[in-house]
């Protein structure tokens, strides 16, 4: 079974359309396969809301397209619920407006501008106008969790020991230490994101695409055989050898 998936996007609505453009190609060469995409569609980016819009164009044109909430994601959908309504995966010091969070480039694509600088209310007001309510309800709806071939798609990873019915959404969305240093199997390949890392690696329990582009690196897209998987480049398949 021949699967392709994509890392966190945030924002970065061209790093989007190339990383499907290589798939395509791909898929030109070997034949089609699902595609999903392991979360964080919005903030830090330029373009938060073309890539909403661009996903959510893409599952309604019939396209066999998975889309995963990431906690970013989540962050977004809970601020225009409620401001105060506490995260629980995001430090107490922080908020989703805050600069090293990315909320604000988010709402800047929607039109509501300076929202790190202003009143919450104010913003908050501002973004519940702004957001349109499809947008809003796609994002709250997003599955956790896809199951296809060997693989698990998740954004963060899992928590080891834990049967999959029983993981909660935010270790799913947010779970690093206690996911990223375990060594056994987990079972299935964990497709993960939400580390940044410089480049797609393969860990052999784990493969983890989050390579940065929240913070200027590449957009990665890899088509996954069995638990062997391949970065897309402009040249081909470029194999991911296991990294231990």
């Amino acid at each position: 079974m021949q699967l392709y998936a994509i890392g966190d996007i945030h924002g970065h609505l061209g790093l989007l359309q190339a990383a499907h453009d290589l798939i395509a190609a791909d898929m030109a060469a070997h034949g089609p396969g699902p595609v999903i995409h392991v979360g964080d569609l919005v903030d830090r980016g330029p373009d938060c809301r073309g890539v909403v819009d661009f996903l959510m164009q893409g599952q309604a044109e019939g396209r066999d397209w998975i889309v995963l909430k990431g906690n970013h994601d989540r962050m977004f959908t809970r601020f225009l619920r409620d401001p105060e309504e506490p995260e629980p995966g995001l430090r107490s010091s922080y908020s989703w407006l805050h600069p090293k969070i990315g909320g604000a480039a988010t709402l800047a694509s929607y039109g509501v501008k300076n929202a790190s600088d202003r009143p919450t209310a104010k913003v908050h007001a501002d973004a519940r106008l702004a957001v349109p309510e499809a947008h809003l309800g796609y994002l709250d709806a997003l599955p956790t969790m896809h199951r296809a071939g060997e693989a698990l798609f998740v954004h963060a990873g899992i928590r080891p020991g834990v049967p999959l019915d029983q993981q909660t959404e935010t270790d799913l969305l947010w779970i690093r230490d206690a996911f990223l240093i375990e060594v056994e199997s987990f079972g299935p390949l964990v497709v993960h994101g939400h580390t940044a890392i410089d480049q797609a690696t393969h860990y052999g329990n784990r493969l983890n695409l989050d390579s940065g582009a929240a913070y200027g690196g590449p957009l990665s897209a890899v088509v996954i055989e069995g638990r062997e998987a391949a970065l897309l480049t402009p040249m081909g398949r470029r194999k991911l050898s296991i990294v231990t």
